[in-house]
């Protein structure tokens, strides 16, 4: 009879990203490779699966399907009906921290890609100058979300015995005085870096991935760069392609190298350079715990 596959857990609420969790790997020599080599499929949960990038995660894990065992968590039963009903995605409201312990029962990993998602407010016209504004649905701050429902998360993972925890959070955070910190006076990246740094103290192995501007364009074809402290910031490359960040994610599941480590993620344009297929390498490079 074949080992049952481990198990993965991906979660999220409308408009906000997901979360993945994987099985302990067994000890391995320091003369060899790191990559973890699971005794049956890993289960990831993946929350947020309505939003583009967690569409993207959980096809990429099922497509996997000799290696994980995916779940995927949305915030209502209309979303699981849009992204097919199966019986491997589970209903939960993030910022209620009871609802989530079924989803992550038995759980190897967690993938956390939820976000607030501000909305642009009616009557803007681009035509008379000016800015628009923007607003939060009422209990979709970032607080409630990015910060009070990433906790939730993170602490249901560590009670059911989560092994890794992949956090999606954005690059930006090290300025209070970013721009988006003030899209509805919502401060969303100081409640995202306050998750990232509770997942960092909470002793459960980590990754934070922090990428740049979110594209919708193809990934695997593009040289993939990881910095540090919103050094990317500086330069002409600080986009990726949400394809490319889902790539990343799933990739981390599987490197022992990128544990307990935080960096940012950013994208050379199409046809500069080298398209990246070798991510223990490229997560070699990442030395930052935060």
């Amino acid at each position: 009879m074949a080992a049952p596959r481990p198990t993965v857990l991906v979660t999220g609420a409308g408009g906000r990203t997901d979360t993945l969790s994987l099985l302990p790997s067994p000890p391995v020599s320091p003369t060899k490779t790191r990559r973890i080599r699971l005794p049956r499929r890993a289960i990831p949960v993946l929350t947020l699966v309505e939003s583009i990038a967690g569409q993207i995660v959980f096809s990429k894990l099922r497509e996997r399907s000799d290696q994980f065992a995916a779940r995927g968590l949305v915030r209502s039963e209309e979303s699981k009906q849009k992204i097919g009903g199966a019986d491997d995605v589970y209903v939960a409201d993030i910022r209620e921290a009871e609802h989530l312990a079924p989803a992550v029962q038995g759980a190897d990993a967690l993938v956390i890609l939820t976000s607030a998602s501000p909305k642009m407010k009616p009557g803007f016209d681009p035509t008379k100058g000016g800015r628009p504004e923007f607003y939060y649905e009422d209990g979709a701050y970032p607080e409630q979300v990015d910060w009070i429902g990433q906790k939730n998360q993170i602490d249901a993972a560590k009670a059911a015995g989560v092994k890794h925890i992949v956090l999606v959070g954005s690059m930006g955070g090290t300025n209070p005085n970013h721009p988006l910190n003030s899209l509805g006076n919502g401060n969303i990246l100081v409640w995202k870096r306050k998750s990232e740094q509770y997942l960092a103290d909470s002793g459960v192995p980590y990754t934070i991935i922090r990428p740049g501007g979110l594209q919708d364009k193809d990934g695997g074809v593009r040289e993939l760069i990881v910095g540090k402290d919103d050094e990317l910031l500086q330069t002409d490359t600080k986009a990726i392609p949400r394809a490319d960040v889902a790539e990343v994610c799933v990739q981390a599941l599987q490197y022992e190298e990128v544990k307990f480590k935080a960096f940012d993620l950013a994208s050379k344009p199409e046809g500069e350079g080298t398209p990246t297929k070798d991510f223990k390498a490229l997560f070699s490079k990442v030395t930052a715990r935060f």
